[in-house]
């Protein structure tokens, strides 16, 4: 065992469970993870099946991050199963949709 590591500065650990949840659109929920003073941050999108962004989500001011947990996420072009890894770019958009429900796991590197 190893305890200093966790004494480590900006070291830190959450659970999903200890995370507010909140809903920006109907079967659309968001778990805010971590975030960095500098504004980068990471959180858990959940989406019921059928759930989708009434809108472009367009990627700013930043990239956006996004692996595929569970179900199956469509960027409103095409499907990625669980296990895939999409990089949106700066400024570049999509429109979040799901017909089975997903888990997604997001990072946005420059806040």
């Amino acid at each position: 065992m190893h305890p200093e590591i966790l004494d480590q500065p900006g070291y830190f650990s959450t659970h999903i469970s200890e995370s507010i949840v909140r809903e920006p659109f109907p079967g659309v929920r968001v778990r805010p993870l971590w975030k960095d003073p500098g504004g980068a941050h990471a959180a858990v999108l959940e989406m019921d099946p059928g759930a989708s962004w009434p809108r472009r989500d367009i990627h700013e001011p930043g990239p956006e991050e996004v692996y595929v947990v569970a179900g199956v996420f469509n960027d409103g072009a095409r499907d990625y199963p669980a296990g895939t890894f999409l990089h949106a770019p700066a400024g570049s958009w999509h429109i979040p949709s799901t017909s089975s429900g997903c888990v997604l796991f997001l990072f946005y590197p420059a806040g």
